[in-house]
């Protein structure tokens, strides 16, 4: 793996804020040409640096006002019971994040629904009645203090 140095960092920084940027764009924001710019994003993307694009929605705007954290506990605790309930959950739009966790709760996952019958729906007839499943646990998210805006990236590469 290539080192990442302040220009690849910078151009990592400006996409995360804006995934739609040309080179042209890119290169006045950072002070590199936009050929350079071109062959770097091209290069962070093959590294897999750059995962992809996506454009951010306002799920209230689709009616999914509810957003909901719910913890799972498995059934029993083996390969087979969780590779199960993995397959589960990745079939589920509803599921916006799902995390496998150590300590009382075996999962959380962040859910949005239309409502609270459409929550409702949701746990009691596809999260209950599956066989890996033992517990569930709602927590309804009241105001959200803060979202995703991307993750801290360093000034300065590594090495």
């Amino acid at each position: 793996m290539e080192q990442l140095d302040g220009f690849d960092l910078k151009i990592l920084s400006e996409l995360q804020r804006d995934g739609h940027l040309t080179n042209n764009e890119l290169s006045d924001r950072i002070a590199l040409s936009p050929s350079q710019c071109s062959r770097r994003r091209t290069r962070l993307e093959a590294e897999g640096y750059i995962t992809g694009y996506q454009a951010q929605i306002d799920r209230q705007k689709l009616g999914l006002d509810l957003m909901v954290v719910i913890s799972v506990t498995l059934a029993t605790h083996n390969r087979d019971n969780a590779k199960r309930f993995a397959k589960l959950v990745s079939g589920l739009p509803e599921v916006l994040e799902a995390y496998a966790l150590t300590g009382e709760m075996d999962y959380h996952l962040r859910v949005v629904t239309p409502d609270l019958a459409g929550l409702s729906r949701f746990v009691n007839d596809v999260l209950l009645p599956h066989d890996s499943v033992q517990h569930v646990k709602t927590s309804i998210v009241l105001e959200t203090l803060k979202s995703f805006e991307g993750l801290p990236i360093p000034e300065r590469g590594r090495g």
